[in-house]
């Protein structure tokens, strides 16, 4: 009755997995027999704990709303591209999130910028990190329509909130002078406090000539480029290995 009374309380408390556990140990006591009261409760503690952080972690991966569900394991780092193996796996625990550093990858078409952008967001999310992805010229849209609609600051504050940004598609197109302005906000925000990963089929070295405004590109380029890592990948397009199935980022 006692045991009852304890798994009802447990739910009531919002503890299901452990109260879940609980009644899983009472059923099948000759697996937990040998064990002592702290050990019983370690483990009751730890399945509750690993299932708010898989319900923390799914949560993370929606609101992240990442291009590909890509995860570091699904790289083929033996393709000849420019990709460092060690700081591919280095950048992939998130560690570069918690030291506020960003991460620019350039390179054509279809080399996998992309996914491998994703998977480095996965890898954060993995660590607890908040991660969102937007395609830069989506990212212009939005701030213009907010600009109008009054949800400009909004947005502002929700990018700056977010630990790890996956901006792609940068410089698609030429930046016009409210663009320009535009981005400076987000960076300028995000300068030194949070962490970017720039993902662009412009080299690095023609980025201030992509954008309309020299001081404003300036101040753009100092934010998105102080204390990052960069990556130019290179090779044949990864899309035409099969066409028939989705490549590993082919974008």
């Amino acid at each position: 009755m006692l045991a009852n009374q304890t798994v009802r309380k447990l739910s009531e408390l919002g503890l299901k997995t452990m109260a879940d556990a609980l009644v899983d140990q009472l059923e099948h006591p000759g697996a937990v027999t040998e064990l002592s009261f702290e050990d019983r409760l370690g483990l009751l503690v730890d399945k509750e704990t690993d299932a708010r952080d898989s319900r923390r972690q799914k949560m993370r991966l929606r609101v992240a709303k990442l291009r590909y569900p890509a995860a570091i394991e699904d790289l083929d780092l033996r393709q000849q591209r420019g990709l460092d193996k060690g700081l591919v796996m280095e950048l992939s625990t998130g560690s570069f999130v918690a030291r506020h550093l960003n991460v620019v990858l350039t390179g054509p078409t279809g080399v996998g910028k992309s996914f491998i952008a994703c998977a480095l967001a996965n890898g954060a999310i993995r660590a607890g990190h908040s991660a969102y992805y937007v395609r830069a010229p989506r990212l212009a849209d939005d701030l213009a329509i907010g600009r109008a609609d009054g949800r400009y600051g909004r947005i502002l504050a929700h990018l700056a909130r977010t630990e790890l940004l996956v901006l792609d598609d940068f410089l698609l197109t030429p930046a016009p002078i409210e663009v320009c302005r535009d981005l400076l906000e987000v960076v300028e925000d995000r300068a030194q406090r949070r962490s970017t990963v720039v993902v662009s089929q412009l080299p690095v070295e023609h980025w201030h000539q992509a954008m309309a405004d020299p001081t404003l590109s300036e101040a753009i380029l100092d934010r998105l480029l102080q204390a990052s890592h960069r990556i130019a990948l290179s090779g044949p397009s990864l899309r035409r290995r099969d066409p028939g199935s989705a490549p590993e980022g082919a974008a």
